[in-house]
């Protein structure tokens, strides 16, 4: 590991999310500091701040005074909050391609082609965060802010990618696909074509 703090608890962090989405820690597991020191060889400052890494990105979740433990996913719930996501996301397409400029289809070809070159050689959180850059750029060129707002909401109440085991390589060359889709689509000011791809994205990382 690197002998940077910081670059400790990002590797460690990752490494354990990897784990979590591998199922070797299964859905609803709770991590004892102790036995994740022991595992990963590492300081028991180092496994506190990681954990907390991961509970700030909704990988894990902190119970006070019970520990850490892995989200247990609620299908149905999940669901509604995939169906409410679509509604909201594939709504905003209209607000915001009015504010659409060369500039922002630049700024998002950018972050989708970051977001491709690390399906190569990225860490799993690495794909996560820009994966968040991509979709908030995209809906901050939205007129309305309570509608972002919401959306925001709705993405935060969804388990994060790196807590489930659907993140295969598959499913994220199909979300680089279309990341590039959406580019093409705001580049072409195509609001139907537009909503359609944030449709299809939606449903298919909630699936």
């Amino acid at each position: 590991m690197r002998k940077s703090n910081t670059g400790v608890e990002i590797s460690l962090a990752d490494r354990l999310a990897r784990d979590i989405q591998s199922g070797v820690f299964g859905t609803g597991a709770w991590l004892k500091q102790i036995d994740l020191q022991e595992r990963y060889d590492a300081k028991r400052l180092e496994v506190r701040r990681a954990l907390d890494h991961l509970t700030q990105r909704r990988v894990i979740q902190h119970v006070p005074n019970r520990g850490y433990h892995v989200y247990a996913v609620d299908v149905d719930q999940q669901n509604h909050i995939r169906d409410i996501r679509v509604l909201l996301e594939v709504g905003a397409a209209a607000d915001l391609m009015p504010n659409v400029t060369d500039a922002r289809v630049a700024r998002m070809r950018a972050l989708a082609e970051r977001f491709a070159s690390l399906l190569l050689n990225g860490t799993l959180l690495e794909q996560y965060e820009v994966n968040l850059e991509f979709h908030a750029t995209l809906y901050d060129m939205c007129s309305n802010r309570e509608l972002v707002s919401l959306i925001h909401d709705m993405r935060g109440r969804a388990v994060a990618a790196p807590a489930t085991q659907w993140m295969t390589r598959a499913r994220i060359e199909k979300s680089v696909g279309e990341h590039f889709e959406i580019v093409a689509a705001l580049e072409a000011r195509d609001v139907a074509r537009l909503q359609r791809i944030i449709g299809e994205h939606v449903h298919q990382v909630m699936s």
